[in-house]
């Protein structure tokens, strides 16, 4: 029926998923203190990364129509609302759309959205599969959304120190729910990093990459693009990621989710010290 064809295609880009993204775009271009001053380019590269994001995320499916006929049946592909050609050629669709609204950005901006591109296009049937690299890609995405937000607006610096916090926080964060994941990884017989290194190692490594981010997130306020608001977000935000990847050692499923809430606490500390400072 053509009304669960459309429910199936818009269920394909994961809409909130994809709009949260946006939203982490429009974040990087306001902490570069742009995102008003050159709207045109700040709304490009919100709708770049949306149709991006959303592009990646029905290609996934596309990818992985055979595992979630078994993991996922209830997906569009698996169920029968879209064929895997319909879903495939609708994803390259959103790509183009996404590629057409970076091109009016400046070049910088563009060398991103093509990095991102190819990683959203080969994550699946590259990356995933290979212990720590899925874990990369996904965390540098994530993290690149700041850093293209800033980049769309000609300012890198403050979103960039953005950038190295959400990225390493998100690898760490991977880690963690791989190690909540480690039993029905191992019996689909998935190598991800806890299962080839070992729980702990695989945490330690967290924590250590968490602690690189915790040290680099006061240069804004070292350097005094911030000031002491910035501050007083960001310690608790800080205090609360590096308790939730001690916890982890113990708690897996609790860590990765006090983690989530330390990063978005981390990210309104910039949203914050942008709005203090005029």
């Amino acid at each position: 029926m053509a009304g669960d064809r459309v429910r199936g295609l818009v269920e394909l880009t994961r809409p909130v998923n994809a709009i949260a993204a946006g939203g982490l775009t429009f974040v990087g271009a306001f902490v570069a203190g742009g995102a008003f001053g050159a709207a045109g380019a700040t709304g490009a590269a919100v709708g770049a990364t949306v149709m991006a994001t959303a592009g990646g995320n029905a290609i996934n499916d596309f990818f992985d129509r055979e595992i979630d006929r078994i993991n996922a049946p209830d997906r569009p592909i698996p169920r029968g609302a879209i064929a895997a050609r319909t879903a495939l050629g609708f994803s390259l669709l959103l790509f183009a759309v996404a590629v057409g609204l970076a091109l009016t950005l400046p070049l910088l901006a563009i060398v991103i959205a093509a990095l991102n591109l190819v990683l959203l296009v080969s994550y699946t049937t590259v990356f995933k599969g290979l212990p720590g690299a899925g874990n990369a890609v996904v965390a540098y995405l994530g993290g690149s959304t700041f850093l293209f937000g800033g980049a769309a607006v000609g300012n890198l610096w403050t979103p960039a120190v953005l950038f190295v916090l959400a990225a390493l926080a998100t690898f760490a964060r991977e880690i963690v729910k791989d190690v909540e994941d480690m039993t029905g990884d191992e019996a689909e017989g998935l190598r991800t990093l806890p299962i080839v290194v070992g729980r702990r190692r695989a945490v330690r490594l967290g924590l250590v990459l968490l602690l690189v981010a915790v040290i680099t997130s006061p240069l804004p306020y070292i350097d005094g693009t911030f000031g002491l608001a910035y501050l007083l977000v960001l310690v608790p935000a800080d205090i609360l990621m590096v308790y939730a990847a001690y916890l982890s050692f113990h708690d897996a499923t609790r860590g990765q989710t006090l983690l989530k809430y330390g990063m978005f606490l981390a990210a309104a500390a910039f949203v914050v010290g942008r709005v203090a400072v005029g």
